[in-house]
């Protein structure tokens, strides 16, 4: 079974990127490439990680008409990336104009996103609710609303989870955090980790305490 851990490749280079998938790639499978990485070096980076044999989540946050969504997506399975996210604020036409693309990734409506603080779990059920009747694979959504998607949307719908921080690590910029075991254990399908991962002086070490402290937590069903 491949771990549910994915990398996040916010890096400023090419190198920077490659480094970190060579430095890790024992243990991590799928890696993201997000708005940053892919505009300075493009889909090169999405070659490198199929040459060795990793997946590639391409987290761009697809938000436009939605002739102009669905033409992206079809780029992206061309791609051969695994998953693709999309603003689901776009609404259900994009959304749905998305999910027809054949043999399209698995598609992952972002809600709200994990810098924002406040009571915002009714606004993430509404916008996971609409991501799941469009066809969507699932969703981006904070730790701290995982329990209610759960509760609302079922087990075989995907929960991708940012805003994960270790117990001793500093929130930064993101409100709504939770520990590796602790969104494991609320039935996160995948969490996302970057910096911890990137600023440790040894990577693959700190992806694997990562993945370690996710096998502590009870198993759910996710």
């Amino acid at each position: 079974m491949k771990s549910k851990l994915i990398v996040a490749l916010d890096v400023e280079s090419y190198q920077d990127a490659a480094a970190l998938i060579q430095a890790t790639r024992d243990v991590v499978d799928i890696f993201k490439v997000g708005s940053q990485l892919f505009t300075r070096v493009g889909p090169r980076i999405i070659e490198f990680l199929h040459e060795h044999g990793k997946e590639c989540f391409l987290d761009l946050k697809f938000h436009d008409i939605p002739h102009t969504v669905a033409r992206a997506v079809e780029s992206a399975a061309a791609l051969r990336v695994r998953m693709l996210t999309l603003h689901t604020s776009g609404g259900a036409e994009m959304l749905e104009a998305a999910a027809a693309i054949p043999n399209h990734p698995l598609l992952l409506g972002v809600t709200v996103l994990t810098s924002v603080g406040g009571d915002v779990q009714a606004e993430v059920l509404r916008l996971a609710k609409l991501a799941k009747a469009s066809g969507l694979n699932g969703v981006i959504a904070s730790p701290h609303e995982i329990r209610l998607l759960r509760e609302f949307l079922g087990n075989d719908f995907l929960i991708v989870t940012p805003g994960i921080r270790s117990s001793s690590g500093e929130a930064a910029d993101q409100k709504r955090v939770m520990t590796p075991a602790d969104a494991v254990a609320a039935g996160a399908s995948y969490i996302i980790v970057g910096r911890p991962i990137i600023a440790a002086k040894d990577p693959a070490l700190a992806a694997a305490r990562i993945i370690k402290e996710m096998a502590s937590a009870p198993v759910t069903s996710a």
